[in-house]
């Protein structure tokens, strides 16, 4: 099964090279806009520990104009497209953008689960064991963005979808949930808000027990995917075609929500299979909207703001952390405790990649952004909103990673619960819903930087990077607790 459906291509000595891949596609982006960078790219020979810069030049080489910004997400695209491949289950192999119009292997059928649950009529927001309501609510965010946790724009948004309950269960509209288990996915938000969705993942008992049960203590109706047995699930990386015709028969304005997850190169294969998807879904729903979270932990301008707010704290530190970041400076090469900006910066660049979560991470983040930057720009409803840090499954069981988020309060960064980033990003999802996207901007980076939610990544004193092995080091053992 791992070389069935959407695949790496294969080199000439039969190996399916993720390196090769993810070098090639981030020099076929630069290359319209930043041909030394592209060739920088293609000659990196250790791309596992290599990739940060080349990710970071993506975003740079986009900043000068909104074209720019969209030839890279184009050509990015466009050379993802042209190189995956997809397996047959007799060997064969074809190229990904016959998924397009490949027919379904079988088709699904529809269950439907009603919840038994009033839908909740008001935006209440789970913090630290309590539920945020009304005045509380919103005093938690002003205290958010004076904190520089949040955007403004991301607490004005919310405050919006506050004084407006009725948007909250989202009536006429379809939100396909792709990673219906996901623990940052929306389903359990939006079906507590009397919502309807459509959920898609893995045909896995115990996936789907757990969303079933979601389902049926909710007040929205969940729409699910089931064979000739009455198997709950699809497997995206494998079934494209499938999952798109069961998807274009679905009721009422479709949105396509991608929040699918897997481990190392998988997470690759998944992230293209959604992409080919959402093509096929395009040119048969003329109505499709598009939303996506971004990782906080990726490279982004943000706007002047931000960066004077991280360079009054950077100079504001106390005398104890001036006395002990020259020292750790001078040792370190001056990799530790940088500043994050050159004031005055507009946009600054905040490079939050995190070394160990590989360049294969990375990628399959870095296609959501291109593909919602394309959509956009066509005229499509895109929602695609910067996610906290959080203390998901998947960011425990990554040692290092963990120690950092648990240390990360010394640094001036907000690490949330799964149950806040939840029902945070979801309200925001309805927002856009509600608002078409929410404003239009001159440039992409300006739509990727509004309503974020970055956990202070973005105004903290220092460059996220140059702070995390010392966040790691003092959270260590809360870690380990």
């Amino acid at each position: 099964m791992a070389d069935l459906g959407v695949v790496f291509p294969a080199g000439p000595d039969g190996r399916r090279s993720t390196a090769a891949l993810g070098r090639a596609v981030v020099a076929d982006a630069l290359r319209p806009v930043d041909p030394t960078g592209a060739g920088a790219a293609e000659r990196e020979t250790n791309w596992r520990a290599g990739y940060l810069a080349h990710f970071r030049r993506l975003v740079e080489a986009g900043l000068p104009s909104s074209q720019a910004a969209l030839a890279i997400a184009d050509a990015g695209l466009a050379s993802l497209h042209r190189r995956m491949r997809v397996a047959g289950p007799d060997g064969d192999e074809t190229a990904l953008d016959d998924l397009a119009t490949a027919p379904a292997g079988r088709a699904l059928g529809t269950t439907e689960v009603t919840g038994t649950a009033e839908p909740e009529r008001e935006l209440s927001l789970p913090f630290h064991g309590e539920r945020l309501r009304g005045d509380a609510l919103l005093r938690r965010l002003d205290s958010w963005v004076a904190a520089g946790v949040v955007e403004p724009s991301a607490a004005e948004a919310v405050h919006t979808v506050a004084a407006h309950p009725e948007w909250l269960a989202l009536p006429d509209t379809t939100v396909v949930v792709l990673g219906a288990g996901a623990e940052m996915g929306p389903l359990t938000a939006l079906l507590r808000w009397g919502a309807r969705v459509a959920g898609v993942d893995l045909p896995h008992p115990t996936v789907w027990e757990r969303v079933l049960d979601t389902a049926r203590r909710g007040a929205g109706t969940l729409l699910y995917p089931v064979d000739d047995t009455s198997r709950a699930g699809a497997d995206l990386i494998a079934e494209v075609p499938a999952v798109a015709e069961w998807v274009t028969g679905l009721p009422g304005h479709l949105v396509l929500g991608d929040y699918v997850y897997a481990d190392g190169a998988t997470n690759v294969r998944v992230s293209t299979a959604v992409d080919a998807l959402t093509v096929r879904l395009a040119a048969a729903r003329d109505d499709l909207a598009l939303a996506f979270l971004a990782t906080p932990t990726d490279v982004f301008a943000v706007p002047p703001d931000a960066v004077t707010q991280s360079v009054r704290a950077y100079a504001g530190r106390s005398r104890t952390a001036k006395l002990l970041g020259r020292p750790l400076r001078t040792v370190s090469a001056g990799r530790l405790l940088q500043r994050s900006y050159v004031p005055g910066s507009d946009p600054g660049v905040v490079d939050s990649l995190v070394a160990q979560q590989g360049p294969n991470y990375a990628l399959a983040k870095r296609l959501q952004r291109w593909r919602a930057t394309v959509a956009r720009a066509a005229g499509a409803t895109v929602s695609m909103n910067v996610a906290p840090p959080t203390r998901t499954r998947s960011v425990v069981r990554n040692r290092a990673l963990a120690a950092a988020y648990a240390g990360a309060h010394r640094f001036g960064v907000e690490v949330f619960e799964p149950a806040t980033s939840n029902v945070l990003m979801a309200a925001l999802l309805v927002h856009d819903l509600h608002t078409g996207g929410g404003p239009a901007h001159e440039h992409p980076w300006q739509d990727e930087a509004h309503a974020a939610v970055h956990g202070g990544l973005w105004r903290t004193a220092y460059a996220p990077r140059s702070a995390l092995g010392l966040a790691a080091l003092l959270g260590y053992g809360a870690a380990r607790g």
